[in-house]
């Protein structure tokens, strides 16, 4: 019996991510009551994105692959991690299993924490479970798959979660211009970098408040950059950088500048097809869960690009950009050249809601932020082309001996999970002090940042209507 489930999951498994996510998609929109029709589009959305993101990375790796040889031995830097931004570890997940498993703890958890009254978020975005995923699978990699323990972190974290999106919810109100009535919010996982951008920049208002004074229009500074701050155009820099540094031909030169343009365009293009594959699936979750939480204030957490009519995400996303790869030249224990992640959207959300859209305060957190992002990028590398490997996902014209990774969201979390994993396997003292330490004070941070953000939250929000926006 056994070894007929085993041989029949095994045929599953080699099906491939996009034909597997298909049927379960499917089957789980209808499990939910949604239509027949409509479970067949989030289906085949989810197949579709899956096979275009494939295709996009192999397109940017064959292309760069070459370059990034030549850049590194024309320069002696060390950048030999390509960085093929959020894509390959959402590739990675939703080819897992263990993505849906992780997926079901959450529901149950943010079910059972309602229930009890603890939070008011129901969180819908069901296809930002991969970035918890990737936090779980780490987890699982290093630990010799320890489910348990698994479990446990990724549980934390999705708490974790929850709860912040409940304390961002006014902030995300002012931002907006909600109505006092909104129930919008959410609780992406790139926000949990929320805490030390807090602590941040309630250093600056203590020590440089007066930076306030020479901030400028967001708006006016995007219509000036206009095309030059587009994804195709900062590809088209970054194509024409790494290929100049690593001496290519001109005809090269132009070939991957162009490339490198289309694939961040592409990126995003086929970026936005997963949410309406998983959308179905998520309604249908909502749906169940407000007829047996009628009566309820309850929040409604969807993706982040909720925040991107802010014309400061962007503003500083364009900043950043520059910044970001002159810090991976120069950091320290860096090995990763920004890629695909040269946008950074995993962590511009986060600055925009702790300062509520100070252009000043956003670049300098930023700047100050950027290493860990690059650090975890450099850690995870091992896993994420092994793990590529052996789920048939490695792209396609990259050197099967050459790391590949993600300048991603949740940078503490992934080397926090790591650090947990690896102690729990060795059991040697001193890093199982180390785990405990740097556990103890990650969650003292969030302690911390939730009692403080509470109390920005009345101060600014109880007296004064939220139209009228947050009080400096």
């Amino acid at each position: 019996m056994f070894s007929a489930m085993n041989s029949g999951f095994t045929a599953f498994i080699s099906l491939g991510a996009p034909a597997m996510m298909f049927f379960i998609i499917t089957l789980l929109s209808l499990l939910f009551r949604v239509k027949l029709s409509k479970a067949l589009e989030g289906g085949i959305l989810i197949a579709l994105a899956l096979t275009g993101m494939g295709a996009v990375i192999t397109l940017l790796t064959g292309a760069f692959a070459p370059a990034l040889t030549q850049f590194v031995k024309s320069t002696g830097v060390s950048l030999s991690i390509a960085d093929l931004g959020w894509a390959p570890l959402a590739v990675i997940t939703w080819g897992s299993m263990y993505t849906l498993y992780f997926a079901a703890v959450c529901i149950l958890l943010n079910v059972i924490l309602l229930s009890l009254n603890k939070v008011k978020t129901l969180n819908v975005d069901l296809f930002n479970i991969w970035n918890l995923s990737v936090i779980g699978l780490l987890t699982l990699y290093y630990s010799e798959s320890n489910l348990v323990l698994t479990t446990c972190v990724v549980g934390a974290v999705y708490i974790l979660m929850l709860i912040n999106s409940d304390v961002m919810q006014p902030q995300i109100k002012a931002l907006l211009k909600y109505d006092r009535s909104s129930i919008t919010t959410t609780a992406h996982p790139s926000l949990l970098i929320c805490p030390p951008v807090l602590a941040i920049n309630e250093l600056i208002s203590r020590f440089i408040p007066f930076i306030d004074k020479y901030d400028f229009d967001a708006e006016k500074l995007n219509q000036k950059i206009g095309f030059w701050g587009s994804k195709f155009a900062i590809g088209v820099y970054l194509g024409f950088f790494v290929g100049l540094l690593g001496r290519l031909p001109v005809s090269e030169l132009f070939s991957l500048a162009f490339t490198a343009g289309i694939s961040l365009e592409l990126f995003g293009t086929v970026g936005n097809w997963f949410g309406p594959a998983i959308k179905p699936l998520s309604d249908g979750i909502a749906s169940m869960m407000e007829k047996r939480m009628k009566g309820r204030q309850i929040f409604v957490a969807i993706d982040w690009p909720i925040l991107a009519s802010r014309a400061e995400l962007w503003a500083v996303a364009n900043i950043l950009a520059p910044v970001l790869l002159v810090i991976a030249i120069l950091l320290p224990g860096n090995k990763v050249l920004p890629l695909g992640g040269i946008l950074l959207t995993v962590l511009a959300p986060a600055l925009l809601i702790i300062t509520q859209g100070k252009v000043i305060r956003m670049t300098l957190i930023g700047t100050v932020l950027i290493p860990l992002f690059l650090w975890a990028a450099t850690l995870i590398a091992e896993f994420v082309t092994k793990t590529s490997i052996a789920m048939h996902s490695f792209p396609q014209g990259m050197a099967q001996d050459r790391l590949f990774s993600s300048v991603d969201s949740d940078p503490l979390e992934k080397m926090l999970s790591m650090l947990i994993a690896k102690a729990s396997i060795t059991l040697n003292p001193q890093m199982l002090l180390l785990a405990a330490v740097a556990t103890v004070a990650y969650l003292g941070l969030f302690a911390w940042y939730f009692k403080r953000m509470k109390k920005i939250n009345a101060a600014r929000f109880s007296a004064t209507p939220v139209a009228d926006g947050p009080q400096n």
